[in-house]
């Protein structure tokens, strides 16, 4: 295939083929890993590597996250796709490939067929990484940091419901151009996309606003100032207002999740709502709230009821999405899909009872054999407690595969360190 100028594929010692960055020694996954567990910058300071910036990096990364190696026949050091091209498929076939596995401080060793010596600080950690890291998952979000770090001036991003859809947020008299971008970061995080501003104090458009919105620019871009409240709400059907005092107006009084769920059926019946938030150091007039349906008091510590701006969009917002059937449990990039919250196996499975079993048959085995049940009348309460250990782990397949290679190897030794039958 066509290689990336960026990449090179050449043969290590041993013959394999392996991609390294153009002109140097330095393999892909290096950069990867190097920029994934330092900042893009600090990584690319330790690396060191001629002509290598935030500027080249991108097609290096590019690269492994589109696993582009495959079609090359080549992988590196400690990559998951070199195990795959070894055929190493299971525990047992990596404690082969070596001729001592040295646990710790070497009290305990696994030894195999092969030539090399592996150092590891423990057998969690042996059984968590032998089959090789995800390094094209790792360049996925590195590639992600660099665009977010490059390209966030040029960021546009979309509206997430059509217009009239989602509540209208109504600033009144904002102060400083930085709240009203931290306002609009918090909308775009949660569906909140219409947003007006009565009377800015620093005028409208700001870029200031834009700055501090970190991306979210197609809410400030949208964003329209009007010179009165009137003005601001002559479209709307609702309105409820935002306040920490107690008013002497006889308004219904909502929390955050009350007002969401009456908006959310007003909007579904085709009315448009909207939230009015009061002005960073004084908040809203009476006068001002007189003007609303309803009013929204936010759940705080009678002591202390003070949040800024962004804070209280960002709550009022929270609840919104959560009641939404578009939410996401985070970002979702273009390699990536949706995930539920709980235990997300990926490509994995949780065990069967019958794996499970196996387990527990071939580890209470070889216990009876070395005299682990000692004395014999205990052995019942020992494999009880053992079974019941291992069932709330909640193991995957592969995991009861790893135990069980874990078992064997310490049982009976591997190659010349096969220990002789007892």
């Amino acid at each position: 295939m066509t290689l990336p100028q960026a990449i090179t594929v050449v043969s290590d010692a041993d013959g394999r083929l392996e991609p390294r960055v153009a002109g140097s020694n330095v393999c892909v996954a290096a950069v990867v890993d190097a920029c994934h567990e330092m900042t893009i910058d600090a990584g690319l300071a330790h690396l060191d590597i001629p002509g290598l910036d935030r500027t080249t990096l991108e097609p290096v990364l590019t690269y492994c996250a589109q696993e582009l190696c495959i079609a090359d026949e080549a992988s590196c050091p400690g990559c998951r796709r070199r195990m795959e091209r070894e055929g190493i498929g299971s525990f047992d076939d990596f404690v082969a490939r070596h001729r001592e596995i040295v646990i710790a401080d070497g009290a305990v060793r696994v030894t195999g067929n092969g030539e090399r010596t592996l150092h590891t600080e423990s057998l969690k950690t042996l059984a968590e990484n032998w089959s090789g890291e995800k390094y094209w998952y790792w360049a996925r979000r590195v590639i992600r940091k660099l665009r977010h770090g490059i390209r966030r001036a040029q960021k546009q991003g979309e509206a997430f419901a059509d217009e009239g859809e989602s509540p209208t947020v109504i600033l009144m008299e904002p102060q400083l151009a930085d709240n009203i971008g931290m306002v609009a970061r918090a909308m775009a995080n949660f569906g909140l996309d219409t947003l007006r501003l009565i009377a800015p104090r620093d005028g409208w458009p700001n870029e200031k606003a834009r700055i501090a919105a970190s991306g979210a620019n197609f809410v400030i871009d949208e964003g329209t100032a009007f010179p009165s409240l009137d003005e601001a709400i002559g479209d709307l059907n609702w309105l409820a207002a935002t306040t920490a005092r107690q008013r002497d107006l006889l308004k219904p009084v909502m929390t955050p999740v009350e007002a969401i769920a009456e908006m959310r059926t007003r909007i579904a019946r085709g009315e448009r709502c909207g939230v009015l938030f009061g002005r960073e150091r004084s908040g809203l007039s009476t006068a001002e709230v007189s003007n609303a349906d309803a009013l929204v008091m936010i759940p705080v510590n009678k002591h202390f009821a003070s949040l800024n701006l962004a804070q209280a969009v960002l709550i009022l917002g929270y609840e919104w999405m959560r009641t939404s059937e578009a939410q996401s449990l985070g970002r979702v990039t273009t390699y990536e899909a949706p995930i539920m919250a709980g235990l997300n196996l990926r490509d994995d499975r949780l065990a069967t009872k019958k794996e499970l079993l196996g387990l527990f048959e071939h580890l209470e085995g070889e216990l009876e054999r070395l005299g682990f049940f000692n004395p014999p009348e205990r052995r019942p309460a020992v494999v009880r407690n053992l079974r019941t250990m291992l069932s709330r782990m909640g193991p995957t397949e592969q995991e009861v595969r790893t135990l069980r290679g874990i078992v064997a190897t310490l049982a009976q030794g591997k190659g010349p360190g096969r220990k002789p039958p007892s």
